[in-house]
C-alpha cells in the first residue's frame, strides 16, 4: 500500500518520505534498521509518524513526497494540523506569504537580501 508520510524527529525537524509498503514497517525501519533507514533519520532518532496519505499507486505517493519536500515548515504544519484552508495562503508567492525559490536542503548558501 503506497504512502507519503511526514515524520517528526527527536530534534523537532520533519522528514518527508514515501513507501510502497506498510507505513508502520517503514517507520520501524527509520527507528531501528541502520541499513534501511534514511541517513537523516538515523541521526535524529527516535522519529514518530505525524502525517500520512494513502495512494493507489507508488508513483503518486512518490510525487506527493516530492511536493511536500518543497513546502516550507509552516505549510507542512498546517497540513499536519488539518488546516487545509491555510494552505493556499502559505504557498510560495501566495497572498500573505513571501516568495521563496528553494530551501537550504536543496540549494547552497543564499546571498543576503538586497535592500
Amino acid at each position: 500500500m503506497p504512502w507519503a508520510y511526514i515524520l517528526e524527529c527527536r530534534d523537532g525537524s520533519f522528514y518527508v518520505g514515501s513507501t510502497g509498503r506498510e507505513r508502520e514497517s517503514r517507520v520501524w525501519e527509520h527507528n531501528h534498521d541502520d541499513d534501511l533507514a534514511a541517513s537523516f533519520t538515523k541521526k535524529r532518532r527516535p522519529v514518530r509518524l505525524i502525517y500520512a496519505e494513502w495512494f493507489d499507486a507508488v508513483e503518486a505517493a512518490f510525487a506527493r513526497e516530492k511536493q511536500l519536500q518543497g513546502w516550507r515548515r509552516e505549510k507542512k504544519m498546517a497540513l499536519i494540523a488539518g488546516r487545509g484552508q491555510d494552505l493556499p495562503r502559505l504557498s510560495r508567492g501566495g497572498s500573505g506569504s513571501k516568495a521563496r525559490t528553494g530551501s537550504a536542503s536543496t540549494q547552497g548558501p543564499q546571498p543576503p537580501p538586497i535592500r
